[in-house]
């Protein structure tokens, strides 16, 4: 494990560090090419769970992109450009920082991309005409400078060469500058002769060194002037000046002279800036141009340009003008003039604003919080800055590479406690006087979901009184959770477990965002005394953090339950108990016992008696129930005291249960224990009815007297309805004669009568032999005995067949009667030899249309009414409770009636002789069916008027 340890321990100290990477890669590459890859240089090879990202102060992100990943360096979509990035300088290097992150442990990586030039810029006159003169006597090897032709590449890519077209007179020499830079001087190579030739054009031709190389040309024209003997000169054709770099303007530089022994206008010389000074040397210095005094024009900064090299021209004003070349190189001295400059950079996409850097509370010792860059314009000790930081010890600056530091993690952090530090980052050179840059920083905390739901108190105790309604308030549970967001936002919840077998959740329920409690039943102390609960806070972090805490609901006991007398056992109230005549003076005669299934006060029970017994013979203790004889019982044997017994409980209010006790003498001998408990014998009766059996009897003397009602109702109006008959038989005889009706059965040898006279003749069936009786069986008559015909009944066959007289229907009668009249209307046609024993089925009344009365009428004047066989009579709903005789059986009449109804001829149309005004169905008297005895054919009607009636 040793060596285990060590190698961890080693690798997370490199994290922490810094590490420099260089890459290098040609200009103009394709948007996309790949530089290089940092998974690759890192010493832990887990791509898979390292991630990079670029930091903040690298501006140029289109430059150069960073793949997240694995820190693949590729060219961004603006592309490399060595010249705009760089200008001429010789070596471009493109330096940024990226940061990488392994398990929580960040690192910085400082990648040097070195952008290496290319040949893509071919050379270039500053103009493509030039014009020169020389005199015909300058003698040969004079210098003429040419215009700096300009290449934007370096090195090997810039001007190598100068080329000048084929002459006799000219040549071309390069030159390379103080500043590095390559230019031409045209040489004259022999004398020349104005008068023979007095101009000369040639071409001019730059070449790089670059492969292909470019080149760029440009057409020198040169004019031959008359002669001038001497030319001007100076001392020292170069000259080097010092200059500070916090020279004011106007200082004196340098103070030129140059001699020409000639006199006149070609002894006077005038100085003048040579073609080859550029702009910006132009516009810092001025040259005196009678005197030839070089001053400065404007300040000059060593940070942006070292050293000037300036080309001094001396020109006499003859007519054939000499000139002389002075070169004056002015190197800048640096002063210590710039205060070290500080940039702090945080994690690109981290969150940080401006001044402002987050970190993990999670993160772990060493972490990287942010970078610090110092920088100083200055040169030698004035530009070395030395950092240091101030603030809390709980952060620490750590060298990263030359000027770079890195702000550290000394010690794990809390944000609970400290949620954010402001630190100060202080830079100060090394110059004299020595130049400092103080700079705050703030670094914020961020949260982690480090802090678990803390309840404010680790057990809840609380009482709820029973009988509590449902939904009842019971109590709060309060957790604390520091963390922020949703990290610190708490949900409540109930822990499952049962209770009594059931669930807990069906007991109370937890509000999840209150923590409030509530009760979902009622609970009884008696039942259930204390109900335990598990309340769990949980956070909304990820994971999720949770505690939880036990709430103790301990129900209070409410007097709700009254005493019971278990001993003696009390039968409906009471109790008989006997004691002997000759039991002595406070003698224990019985042990009242009694129990209350309350707790505590409510439970604490008082025994007592309402009424005192005679003479105080019997008295009771309050507390224990014991009945004590106080008197003397030899001479009242047989005797019977009775006394109200009360029990009371103590509770508020109090409950009170009351029983009888009756004291019987007997002259038994005493025994040990003196109570017989037993019904008391003089209410013994009374008592032993049960109230179930009681109002069985009421509800059947009830339906009893109901009947009589119906009854005597049924028959009083039937009696009323046959006196109005009787009235109107006279009427009735001119009207109908429907004798003929029975003509067509005279043949048959089977004598007819009137079946309800037959069953009238038997006073109870079974006994005596009925007659007889033709019924219709499928085709044809039949004829059975009188008592199968009792067999015939209208009830429902159980089966759905028929509603006739169903048990279901009214019990009064009037359902009867109304389907006796419909059955006599509608003939029952479809009626088979089943009928007998299953009942009707619906198909016996099922209707058919009528036919038409092939018969002529035999009193076509009176008002007819003509039906068939499936032809019904009209019905008056009205009057149907006028034709039920109470008399006659049910079940034979209404077979008697089918019968009649089914002997008649369906071969024939019946027509009826109807009254002008509304007539009734007659009564069941009045309805007959041939008895086949008769020797004679009669229409049945009631036997108190021979009147035939329909």
């Amino acid at each position: 494990m040793g060596p285990l340890r060590l190698l961890a321990a080693s690798c997370l100290l490199a994290m922490s560090r810094c590490k420099t990477v260089r890459y290098r890669t040609d200009e103009e590459g394709a948007p996309g090419t790949v530089i290089g890859t940092l998974a690759d240089e890192m010493p832990v090879k887990a791509p898979g769970e390292m991630s990079f990202r670029l930091m903040r102060q690298f501006s140029n992100s289109s430059l150069v992109r960073v793949r997240e990943e694995d820190g693949q360096l590729s060219i961004g979509e603006a592309g490399l450009d060595r010249e705009r990035l760089c200008g001429q300088a010789p070596q471009c290097v493109l330096a940024f920082d990226v940061v990488s992150c392994w398990r929580e442990r960040y690192r910085l990586v400082h990648v040097e991309l070195e952008v290496r030039d290319i040949n893509d810029n071919a050379p270039r006159f500053p103009r493509a005409q030039m014009t020169l003169e020389v005199s015909e006597s300058a003698a040969p090897g004079t210098r003429l400078p040419l215009e700096v032709a300009v290449d934007e590449d370096v090195g090997s890519n810039s001007i190598q060469s100068f080329q000048v077209s084929l002459n006799s007179h000219f040549g071309v020499e390069a030159q390379t500058r103080a500043d590095g830079a390559r230019c031409a001087d045209l040489v004259l190579l022999q004398e020349l002769d104005r008068e023979r030739q007095p101009s000369y054009t040639l071409e001019l031709v730059a070449k790089d060194g670059g492969s292909p190389a470019r080149s760029g040309t440009a057409t020198v024209h040169v004019r031959v002037l008359d002669a001038n003997d001497n030319s001007p000169t100076f001392a020292r054709g170069s000259v080097t000046v010092e200059l500070p770099e916090d020279a004011p303007p106007g200082s004196l530089l340098l103070d030129l002279d140059a001699d020409d022994p000639d006199e006149g206008p070609n002894g006077e010389v005038v100085y003048a800036f040579g073609s080859q000074v550029p702009p910006e040397a132009r516009r810092l210095f001025r040259l005196d141009p009678r005197s030839g005094r070089l001053t400065l024009e404007a300040a000059v900064d060593y940070e942006r340009t070292r050293t000037y090299e300036l080309d001094v021209r001396a020109q006499d004003r003859g007519a054939s003008p000499r000139a002389a070349t002075c070169t004056v190189i002015v190197r800048l001295a640096d002063v210590n003039d710039n205060a070290p400059r500080i940039s702090i950079s945080a994690l690109r996409g981290a969150g940080s604003a401006a001044g402002v850097a987050y970190v993990s509370e999670a993160a772990a010792s060493e972490s990287f919080v942010a970078l610090v860059s110092a920088s100083d314009r200055d040169s030698g000790a004035n530009g070395q800055v030395r950092c240091s930081l101030r603030g809390h010890d709980h952060f620490a600056l750590q060298r990263a590479y030359e000027d770079s530091y890195m702000i550290v993690t000394t010690a794990a952090l809390d944000r609970e406690r400290i949620p954010e530090y402001n630190l100060t980052v202080v830079a100060e050179d090394l110059g004299s006087p020595p130049f400092k840059t103080v700079r705050q920083y703030t670094v914020r905390v961020s949260d982690e979901n480090d802090n678990a739901p803390l309840f404010a108190k680790p057990l809840y105790e609380v009482a709820v009184p029973e009988n509590n309604p449902p939904g009842a308030y019971i109590t709060t549970v309060v957790a604390r959770d520091p963390d922020l967001g949703h990290n610190g936002k708490v949900t409540y919840r109930l822990l499952e477990t049962q209770v009594m077998g059931a669930p807990i959740s069906t007991y109370v329920s937890v509000d999840p965002a209150t923590g409030a409690i509530y009760a979902l039943r009622t609970f009884n102390y008696e039942i259930l005394k204390q109900l335990d609960l598990r309340i769990q806070a949980t956070d909304g972090g990820s994971p999720q953090l949770s505690s939880s805490t036990l709430v103790k609901v301990r129900m209070v006991d409410q007097n709700d339950n009254p005493p019971v007398i278990i001993h003696p056992v009390l039968t409906n109230g009471s109790v008989e108990i006997g004691v002997s005549s000759k039991t002595s003076r406070d003698s224990l005669v019985a042990q009242i016992k009694a129990r209350d299934a309350d707790d505590g006060a409510n439970a604490e029970l008082t025994f007592a008696f309402l009424e005192e017994p005679q003479q105080d013979l019997f008295t009771i203790n309050p507390s224990t129930g014991d009945i004590v004889l106080r008197g003397d019982l030899s001479e009242e044997l047989g005797q019977l005291f009775k006394v109200i017994l009360t029990v009371t409980d103590n509770g508020r209010p109090p409950l009170a249960t009351t029983a009888t006790v009756n004291f019987l003498v007997t002259a038994t001998a005493p025994s040990s224990i003196q109570e017989v408990a037993k019904p008391s014998s003089w209410e013994g009766k009374a008592l032993q009815w049960d109230i179930p059996l009681i109002v069985i009897i009421v509800l059947a003397g009830s339906c009893t007297l109901l009947l009589v009602a119906i009854i005597t109702i049924a028959t009083t109006c039937n009696r009323r309805k046959k006196g109005n008959e009787i009235k109107n038989n006279t009427s009735l005889k001119e009207q109908i004669d429907i004798s003929h009706l029975e003509k067509g059965r005279q043949e048959d040898s089977s004598p007819r009568g009137n079946m309800f006279e037959g069953f009238a003749a038997a006073p109870s069936f079974g006994k005596e032999p009925a007659p007889p009786v033709a019924i219709w069986k499928g085709h044809s008559f039949n004829t059975i005995s009188g008592r199968e015909a009792e067999k015939f009944s209208g009830k429902d066959s159980g089966k759905g067949d028929s509603d006739f007289n169903d048990s279901d229907s009214d019990i009064s009668g009037d359902a009867l009667k109304k389907d006796l009249i419909t059955h006599m209307q509608n003939g029952l046609w479809a009626c088979t030899a089943e009928c007998k024993i299953l009942g009707h089925s619906d198909r016996c009344w099922s209707p058919s249309c009528g036919r038409a009365n092939p018969h002529p009428s035999p009193h076509p004047s009176a008002p007819l009414s003509t039906f068939c066989k499936s032809t019904s009579l009209p019905r008056d709903p009205l009057r149907r409770d006028n034709f039920y005789q109470a008399q006659l059986p049910k079940t034979v009449g209404l077979q008697s009636v089918y019968e009649k109804v089914l002997h008649r001829d369906f071969d024939r149309t019946i027509t009826l002789l109807s009254p002008p005004r509304p007539a009734r169905l007659p009564d069941l008297q009045e309805i007959g069916v041939p008895l086949y005895p008769a020797s004679s054919t009669r229409y049945l009607g009631p036997q108190t008027d021979t009147t035939e009636k329909v």
